[in-house]
C-alpha cells in the first residue's frame, strides 16, 4: 500500500498518524516554526509525485497564502533566478515581481515545475540543480523571520533545510496536500 493510500484509508496506520502530526504542527504558529527542514523535505518528496495535479496546485496555493507578501516575493525571485540558472522555464516567468505576492500565481509556477519535471522544485531548493541551489542562495537568511538578508552558504540540502522560506514552501505544500488527502479542506 502506498503512502497516499495510507493517507486516504484512515485508521491507525502509523504513517497516517505521522502525517496528521506533521500537518498539525505545520498549522501552529508560523508556517516553519514547528517542523524541521528534514521533515519538510522528506514529506514533500513523499507526496509531490503522488498527488493529483489539482491537489498539488491548491495545496501550494494554501501554503503560499500562509507566507507574507514580502516573503512570497523573495521566494519567487529566488526560485526564478535558480530556475533560470538551471535552464528551466526560461520564458515562462513573469517579469513583474509583484505577481509573486499572489499565492495563486506562485502556486501556478510551482505546479508547472512539478508537472513538467516531477521533483524539480525539491531539487532546485536543495541544491541538486547544478547551480548551488536555492539553499546556497538563502544560506544566510535569518531564522528570526522568513525575510532577511541573503547570505553566502555552502549550498546543498543542509542549508536548504535550515532556510525558513524553503521549509515553509516545501513543508507547506506537503502538509496541505496530506490534509486534503486525509479528507480535510
Amino acid at each position: 500500500m502506498s503512502f497516499l493510500d495510507n493517507l486516504m484509508g484512515g485508521g491507525d496506520d502509523p504513517r497516517r498518524q505521522q502525517a496528521m502530526d506533521f500537518v498539525n504542527r505545520y498549522q501552529q504558529g508560523s508556517p516553519y516554526d514547528n517542523i524541521s527542514g528534514d521533515e519538510a523535505f522528506g514529506h514533500y518528496q513523499q507526496v509531490s509525485g503522488q498527488v493529483p495535479q489539482d491537489v498539488y496546485q491548491q495545496s501550494a496555493q494554501d501554503a503560499f497564502a500562509q507566507m507574507s507578501p514580502q516573503d512570497r516575493i523573495q521566494f519567487g525571485q529566488m526560485l526564478q533566478q535558480q530556475a533560470r540558472q538551471n535552464g528551466v522555464m526560461d520564458n515562462a516567468w513573469d517579469e513583474d515581481d509583484n505577481n509573486y505576492q499572489d499565492p495563486g500565481y506562485l502556486a501556478q509556477v510551482t505546479s508547472r515545475l512539478q508537472q513538467q519535471q516531477p521533483g524539480l522544485l525539491g531539487q532546485l531548493l536543495s541544491g541538486g540543480g547544478g547551480g548551488g541551489g536555492l539553499g546556497s542562495m538563502l544560506g544566510g537568511v535569518s531564522n528570526t523571520g522568513m525575510g532577511g538578508v541573503m547570505g553566502g552558504g555552502s549550498g546543498g540540502v543542509g542549508n536548504m533545510l535550515n532556510n525558513p522560506l524553503a521549509k515553509a514552501a516545501l513543508g507547506g505544500i506537503a502538509a496541505m496536500a496530506m490534509r486534503r488527502m486525509m479528507g480535510g479542506r
